[in-house]
């Protein structure tokens, strides 16, 4: 089964909804959100010029204090990892309306990208994001989603972190697959000083 039909196919289960650079130069209006883990803290920087929805809709997550206790309920190495939409024990939370497709050729899939999940439905993304994760050379098979997902933001501290649970040990739970034998929690997810 291709890897970006594993994408959708999860988000219909759920039923709900670049390379980083080392300096942090100044970007002006593009907010950060630091999301701590468990396993460390993951700085994103976002885009609000080329993707205005699912920037806005992923800030109102982050200042509702939404995703705090949420976990990353997906680790695929060398693919994705994934979160937002479920709390200790897989129990998932219910997710605001979702939003239209939006997407940019400014704003591509590769390694460190966050994007937003969904269903088969184009327009159907809520709170569930994903972060790529392709620490090789080149581009990734992630790129496939490009045009098809709304990546809106690339992680800029905290690269990491991502790969380190884009690597830790999975099993199938409750109907999904690859999710973390130990949980992975999102502890808090706020907006950058």
């Amino acid at each position: 089964m291709p890897r970006c039909l594993c994408l959708l196919l999860l988000g219909a289960c759920v039923g709900e909804a670049g390379v980083a650079p080392d300096a942090r130069p100044d970007v002006g209006d593009k907010p950060e959100v630091v999301l701590a883990t468990s396993l460390g803290e993951i700085v994103v920087r976002l885009e609000p010029v080329e993707m205005p929805v699912t920037t806005a809709n992923f800030l109102a997550y982050v200042d509702a204090g939404w995703f705090d206790g949420t976990l990353v309920h997906r680790a695929v190495e060398d693919w994705v990892i994934q979160g937002g939409g479920y709390t200790t024990g897989l129990a998932p939370k219910t997710a605001m309306a979702p939003i239209a497709l939006e997407t940019s050729d400014q704003v591509p899939h590769v390694h460190g990208a966050i994007s937003m999940a969904r269903t088969s439905e184009p327009d159907s993304a809520t709170s569930q994001w994903f972060i790529v994760v392709w620490p090789h050379d080149g581009d990734g098979p992630q790129r496939q989603l490009d045009g098809d997902y709304a990546a809106f933001g690339h992680v800029i501290e905290g690269l990491d972190v991502v790969e380190a649970i884009g690597a830790v040990a999975v099993s199938t739970q409750a109907e999904l697959a690859d999710v973390p034998v130990t949980e992975i929690v999102v502890t808090s997810a706020r907006r950058a000083p």
